[in-house]
């Protein structure tokens, strides 16, 4: 059909199953293969690779192996590929793949974009008045102290849409938003214009929805037993129209699922407001409507968007020193005990915890009363040393660790975390004002400016329209867990983390807005009370959304969280009880 573009994901995240990309090929009919690679916990990887490898790398090298893999069919089928894999050195990625392209006798034009790296403008950029503040700390990067070692701005889609309008077959872009690998396919099938906000918003909708592969076909899905099968899950792929309304769905004979629940667990992933921020668009998710129109079918709808904002953000990744932990299983009785005197003997040893950036101390209780199994009976003991000085927590550390191990509590076992003085890396995101970057496209030797939309003095829209609130119902209640009724998927956003829970019923909804408040959730939730949280509605999702800041420290890589990325806290939600109106249950 003329009328569509047909956007097949093949990954999402670095490390994703490499033979995703054949099967979306070869599965069935598709205009374009897209991949999304980068998080801010990869940019930090790709950092360390650049670092250890050498100036050429810094992109994700697995990609390069599915190009190998289906560069024959895509271009025999007309099938473009567009992908932000890559990272921190999209130059290096095309010359890659050009040799490919080369040794496979197969004819396609490869163009890479960049201009997102501004580590070799930041001073430039700071004594023009970028001071590159903290969005959570509200500090400046200069007053920090830290050292960036990558700093990439997030780019929207027109660039990728510039590579397409010169003929390019094959798009490696660098940091760009997640969604931008599908607006940019989509603004140049239907050659959409910068201020058709509500069309780009619905491509922004449905890139979110694909980016993260298999979790908007079945995978981390919290009603998991509605999953025909978790064998071969099939990857997600969408197919929008040119009023930028989309459906959702899957090859046919795969695993998994395409529901209204399964899109909507993702489009409730790593978001604060419904109000969606992206370089192109903002798109309003509480405007859109999702409805099931066949088997493994979802359509999205109505989308409105508005104009960006003034700014692009910014991903900086920082030295943040060196850090070394441990691990300890202590089982049996008197835990809290135990884990007392192996902490004071530890520290006393070490000469004081104040030395140390700082410490994270956690005793974890998975422990059982009168346990059946060796295994039950353990709680652990986690302990993380973060310092500046990588001898305060390199060998005299893992030594003076070890030499408790005949001189402690006992039953003692345990397994390191960290090793030994691991550097690790510090996120700091923030924004910066959209004057000062560039989009730069590379194709055939020619070099091609794309400014950003806010720099073109479009006029300023905004428009959307919430749905209504449910009321709630009352009578007689029953004590179950949430997740009997309410599905709910969390996820990292930087150091702050965001759940998302919603409901299948409009009654139900009316419970759940009614019921679950910032405070009831931090009663719930107890080791959440202590962040600031912010609460957003999407009534036409029946849903809420939770954004918890500083949950996670300074991001992904330097957490010392058990779940540094907060994958786990949507399940740790429906895992609590609550007094539910029986006629929900019923």
């Amino acid at each position: 059909m003329s009328n569509i573009v047909r956007i097949a994901n093949c990954s999402g995240f670095y490390g994703d199953r490499l033979s995703a990309a054949r099967e979306m090929v070869e599965g069935g009919p598709i205009d374009f293969l897209t991949g999304d690679y980068l998080a801010e916990l990869t940019m930090a990887i790709l950092y360390n690779q650049r670092l250890s490898r050498g100036e050429k790398a810094g992109y994700v090298g697995t990609f390069l192996k599915q190009v190998k893999d289906v560069i024959k069919p895509c271009m025999d089928k007309g099938i473009k590929i567009v992908s932000n894999a890559g990272g921190l050195n999209p130059k290096s990625m095309a010359n890659e793949i050009e040799n490919i392209i080369d040794e496979m006798g197969v004819s396609a034009k490869v163009a890479y974009i960049d201009g997102d790296d501004l580590m070799p403008r930041m001073e430039e950029l700071q004594a023009a008045g970028e001071a590159f503040i903290h969005l959570e700390k509200n500090t400046s990067l200069a007053s920090s102290g830290l050292t960036p070692v990558s700093a990439n701005a997030y780019f929207g889609g027109w660039g990728i849409k510039e590579a397409l309008d010169r003929g390019a077959d094959i798009v490696i872009a660098p940091r760009v938003t997640d969604a931008a690998v599908v607006i940019g396919p989509a603004a140049w099938k239907f050659d959409w214009k910068r201020d058709d906000y509500d069309k780009l918003a619905g491509a922004l909708a449905a890139g979110h929805i694909i980016e993260c592969g298999a979790q908007a076909t079945g995978g981390n899905y919290s009603f998991f037993q509605e999953v025909p099968s978790y064998r071969n899950v099939g990857f997600p792929l969408a197919e929008i129209e040119e009023d930028g309304s989309f459906t959702i769905t899957k090859h046919p004979g795969t695993g998994g699922l395409v529901s209204v629940g399964t899109v909507t667990a993702q489009l409730l992933y790593e978001i604060s407001t419904p109000a969606y921020l992206n370089p192109d668009v903002i798109g309003h998710f509480d405007t859109m409507t999702v409805e099931q129109t066949g088997e493994d079918r979802v359509r999205v709808s109505g989308v409105r968007g508005s104009s960006p904002t003034s700014t692009h953000k910014v991903c900086i990744n920082v030295q943040g020193g060196y850090r070394n932990g441990l691990e300890l299983l202590i089982a049996g009785l008197d835990v809290e005990e135990k884990a007392k005197i192996f902490t004071d003997a530890l520290f006393d040893s070490l000469g004081g915890k104040d030395q140390f950036d700082d410490v994270a101390i956690k005793l974890i209780r998975s422990d059982k009363e009168d346990p059946d199994t060796n295994e039950e009976a353990f709680a652990s003991l986690r302990i993380t040393c973060k310092s500046k000085d990588p001898a305060l927590v390199g060998r005299l550390w893992n030594a003076k660790a070890t030499e408790l191990g005949l001189a402690n509590f006992p039953g003692m076992a345990g397994r390191p975390v960290a090793g030994q003085g691991t550097p690790f890396i510090v996120y700091w995101p923030a924004l910066i004002d959209s004057k000062h970057l560039i989009e730069y496209v590379y194709l055939d030797g020619k070099k091609t400016e794309v400014v950003p939309t806010n720099q073109l003095g479009l006029e300023s829209k905004y428009q959307t329209e919430p749905a209504a609130i449910p009321d709630a119902p009352t009578g007689e209640t029953v004590r179950i867990p949430l997740g009997r009724l309410f599905g709910a998927r969390s996820g990292d956003k930087g150091g702050c983390a965001n759940l998302g829970i919603w409901a299948k019923t409009d009654a139900a909804y009316g419970f759940l807005h009614k019921y679950l408040t910032v405070d009831e959730l931090k009663r719930l939730l107890k080791d959440t009370a202590q962040y600031k949280i912010e609460r957003y509605e999407l009534p036409n999702l029946k849903a809420l959304n939770f954004y918890i800041h500083d949950i996670l420290q300074d991001g992904v890589s330097s957490s010392t969280r058990v779940d540094g990325q907060a994958k786990s806290l949507g399940e740790y939600l429906r895992s609590k009880y609550a007094d539910i109106p029986k006629t929900l249950v019923d």
